[in-house]
This record gives structure tokens, sequence and C-alpha cells, in this order.
């Protein structure tokens, strides 16, 4: 007969956090300029994006007082 033992929830716990340890060292933390790069990048697309949501509110709010203001007349 085979034997087939199961493992203990303590083993499991064990092997589960060695796994993680294995897991955190493949990691490649981006350098200093990278993420300052990064941050950049993403504060810039949020100011073209709000500039345009904007400009888009603007334009659509102008439109709806034109249209607004010449079928009361």
């Amino acid at each position: 007969m085979a034997d087939t033992k199961k493992k203990g929830v303590f083993s499991k716990i064990s092997s589960f956090f060695r796994a993680s340890v294995g897991e955190i060292k493949k990691i490649t933390w981006p350098t200093a300029a990278q993420t300052t790069k990064n941050f950049g990048i993403v504060v810039l697309v949020i100011l073209v994006a709000g500039l345009f949501i904007y400009g888009l509110d603007r334009g659509l709010y102008a439109l709806l007082n034109l249209v607004m203001s010449t079928g009361t007349q």
C-alpha cells in the first residue's frame, strides 16, 4: 500500500511562506529615475485629460445656452 501522508497545517503554512519569499526575491524594483519619469507622465496625462474634459464641458455648456436662448425668441 502506498504511503500517502497528508501535510499538516503548519507544514502548509511553512511551504506557503517559503514560496512567497521566493517570489518576492524575483521582483525588480524601478529606479528613482524611472519612478520620477513615470510620475511625470502620469501627471501630464491627468492634466491633458482634465483640460480636455474642461473644454468639452465649457463647449457643451455654451452650446446649451445657445440652444436655450434661440428657443425663447
